[in-house]
Order: structure tokens, then C-alpha cells, then sequence
């Protein structure tokens, strides 16, 4: 029976052989890595990579789905919410890090994910991923753009990025109603050592109000974190090098929340 897409995890399932041959060749998988597939469907790009790969780890929550898939030969199946998975503990029970991560991610939770991940990128040797395109040109954005904001600022202080492949909709199964594209992420190898907590939230003030200039919105917040220095507040968030952020949570340091002395 064929098995029926559901909306309530955001299936899209790719059919398109083309398609998927052009992604492994990107992914390059080689015997010996230690890969893990996030929702890997009715298994398009699966079976490819479990015939380069000795041992294939897929995380799939779709019950029926992943019965199915304990079904074929050399898969270790996790059976859950990706959002729910340790990472850095799974990477140990397959042998160790790194471990190469893949997937067609779910257009309603990718965000959410690739932050998820962002908490075990010291694991993770690289990353492929086929996403909503507009979301590929928030993460790769470059300063001074209009796709420039959070999500750029976070994954650019970590991850060199590119985007590798552009997926139209006549490749999936239902189609969705939004072009896809397939970015590569590799951990820098020297990132800012920085409080990762204060990073989040200075840049989400800075965001928070796109069309302000920073001394609305930032400065405030800057001082109720004690935060002492010179900075052009007469910018736009968008404005901002990613530079200029480290810089600025290098100089909060900690944050203070309430109440703190």
C-alpha cells in the first residue's frame, strides 16, 4: 500500500531520481563515515547512501515509516521527534564523532532543527540538507541584504555555508507549494568563543524591529547588560557585520536577567 503523506509532519517525499542522484553525489558519502538521515521518508535517498555506507543511522517519526524501514539492511533506525534526539549522545553510540548529517527536513520545523543541531555542531563534521530555498538565502544572506537577519547571524558565527543544488517542485510527491534547495554546512574549525545564550539574544533585539535604527531597539538593551563600549547605533540591524555582533556579545559576556546584583 502505498504510504500517504501527512500534512501534520510536513511530508513532501522526493521522487525524482535525477534529483537524488545530483544530492549523494554532493554529499560524497564515503564506507567508513558515520552518517545520520533526519526523516528519510519512503527512503529515496536512503537506499543510495546505505549501499555507499556500512551502517546508516535514520531518524524517522512517522511509526509506519519507520517499521518499514527497520525492514532493510544495515539502517539503525531512531524512532522519534529529531527535535527530542541528543545528538552528541548519538554520535558516542555510533562509535564516536564526527558524524555527517543529512536529510530533507520538514519545511514546518526546519528552523527549529538546524538550532537544534546548532547545540551539537562540535560533533558534526558536516551537514546536507534540502530545505525551503528562502530559507537556504536566509542562512547563507550576506550583510547589507534584505534576507540578511537571525538565522544568517547564528549559523554564519558557526557554520561555512553554501548552497549546492536548486530543487524544483515537480521532485516531490505531494509537491509543495515552495522551490527547495540543498546547502552544505561545515563547523568552522576556529569559530568566536563566545556565550552563545547572550549572541541569541542580542541578535533577536536587533532584529526584533528590522526598520528601526539600533538605538531604538539595541542600545537599551545593551545598557540593562551593562554593556560599556562604542558602537554606531545610527545602523539598521541588517547592517551589521557578523563581526560587529561577535564583538558586541564578546562584550556583554553573561547575561544578566532579573534581579541580579
Amino acid at each position: 500500500m502505498k504510504h500517504v503523506a501527512r500534512k501534520r509532519f510536513g511530508q513532501h517525499f522526493l521522487v525524482d531520481p535525477g534529483v537524488i542522484a545530483d544530492i549523494v553525489q554532493c554529499i560524497e558519502p564515503k564506507r567508513q563515515d558515520r552518517m545520520v538521515e533526519i526523516g528519510p521518508g519512503l527512503a529515496a535517498i536512503t537506499s543510495p547512501l546505505s549501499q555507499a555506507l556500512e551502517r546508516l543511522c535514520v531518524i524517522e517519526l512517522d511509526r509506519d515509516l519507520a517499521t518499514k524501514l527497520r525492514a532493510r539492511p544495515n539502517l539503525e533506525v531512531v524512532e522519534s521527534d529529531v527535535l527530542r534526539v541528543n545528538f552528541t549522545d548519538l554520535a558516542h553510540q555510533l562509535g564516536g564523532s564526527p558524524i555527517r548529517v543529512v536529510g530533507n527536513l520538514p519545511y514546518n520545523i526546519s528552523t527549529p532543527i538546524l538550532f537544534h543541531l546548532l547545540d551539537h555542531v562540535d560533533v558534526i563534521e558536516d551537514q546536507h540538507f534540502m530545505l525551503q530555498k528562502e530559507v537556504v538565502e536566509r542562512m547563507t544572506a550576506k550583510v547589507n541584504s534584505s534576507d540578511y537577519g537571525r538565522l544568517s547571524v547564528m549559523l554564519q558565527w558557526r557554520y561555512d555555508m553554501e548552497k549546492v543544488l536548486d530543487v524544483g517542485v515537480e521532485a516531490f510527491d505531494p509537491p509543495p507549494r515552495v522551490l527547495s534547495a540543498v546547502v552544505r554546512m561545515r563547523p568552522k574549525k576556529n569559530p568566536t568563543l563566545l556565550n552563545v545564550n547572550t549572541l541569541s539574544m542580542l541578535v533577536q533585539v536587533a532584529f526584533s524591529q528590522r526598520r528601526k535604527i539600533l538605538r531604538h531597539t539595541l542600545e537599551p538593551w545593551l545598557a540593562s547588560q551593562g554593556w560599556e563600549g562604542e558602537f554606531d547605533f545610527q545602523q539598521r540591524a541588517q547592517e551589521v557585520s557578523l563581526e560587529d555582533f561577535e564583538g558586541l556579545a564578546l562584550g556583554v559576556g553573561d547575561l544578566k536577567v532579573f534581579g541580579d546584583s
